[in-house]
């Protein structure tokens, strides 16, 4: 567990390192970047888990599961908010459902923290949790990101899985995602994509998403507008900041 600047959560967690590109929101993802970082540091976690193409590291798609790193946060008194997997998907294809249910062994010990799951892959998500009958638990939130309209779909697979707090990731929001649905989504995190090849965010967009948000009663968080120097963008939106999150009432 790694403490994090991630303006919407406190610590990450990764008992899964390594991933797969499956959507345009993939192309410049940070862990990638991440990984390939922390494999020329000669971290053996992250050996083999990308490789160089053109002038860019992408995941080669294999995983990593750390069994090491499983009881960390039994290990952790003070609350915190948890991204469990920043590094990786919980739900990709090679996790096996027998590491995921200890997993949320884990998190069912620990109800001081909140944890914040955030998939690609919500239909594993439901289909797992179901088969294995996972207990829905108020202090394990689960989510799904969706970064343009091509995959409005992650949103349906995230309403049928059983859930207490379901939130969804706009990030990097790289189109229009006006016809969003957000019944039964109880939070919504908005941010542009970062980095030296990021994609322009439009104003627009972030707007028929608070819309939404405000006919649906979702919380709405706006996390920053990125670009190649995120820090000098901000993460002001309206003239303000906006760090709402889901309440259980």
């Amino acid at each position: 567990m790694a403490e994090t600047s991630i303006e919407w959560t406190d610590a990450t967690w990764n008992p899964v390192a390594g991933c797969l590109i499956i959507s345009p929101g993939c192309t410049n993802c940070y862990a990638m970047r991440m990984a390939a970082r922390l494999e020329a540091m000669r971290v053996p976690k992250y050996e083999g888990l990308t490789r160089k193409s053109g002038q860019r590291y992408i995941w080669t798609g294999k995983v990593r599961l750390d069994e090491a790193s499983l009881d960390i946060p039994l290990k952790w008194k003070k609350p915190r908010k948890i991204f469990v997997n920043s590094m990786s998907d919980l739900f990709h294809a090679d996790v096996p459902a027998e590491f995921i249910a200890r997993v949320w062994s884990v998190m069912e010990r620990t109800p001081q923290h909140t944890y914040q799951i955030l998939t690609k892959r919500p239909e594993r998500m439901r289909e797992v949790l179901t088969t294995l009958g996972l207990p829905a638990l108020e202090h394990v939130w689960l989510g799904t990101s969706v970064e343009d309209s091509a995959v409005l779909h992650r949103l349906d697979d995230l309403r049928a899985t059983p859930a207490i707090i379901r939130f969804v990731s706009f990030e990097p929001l790289i189109g229009s995602v006006a016809n969003a649905d957000l019944t039964d989504i109880h939070w919504a995190i908005v941010g542009g994509e970062s980095g030296p090849r990021a994609r322009p965010m439009n104003q627009i967009w972030v707007d028929e998403i608070r819309l939404r948000c405000r006919t649906a009663g979702t919380a709405f968080f706006f996390k920053q507008w990125g670009g190649k120097n995120k820090k000098t963008a901000g993460r002001t939106y309206l003239g303000q900041t906006w760090d709402e999150l889901p309440s259980l009432q």
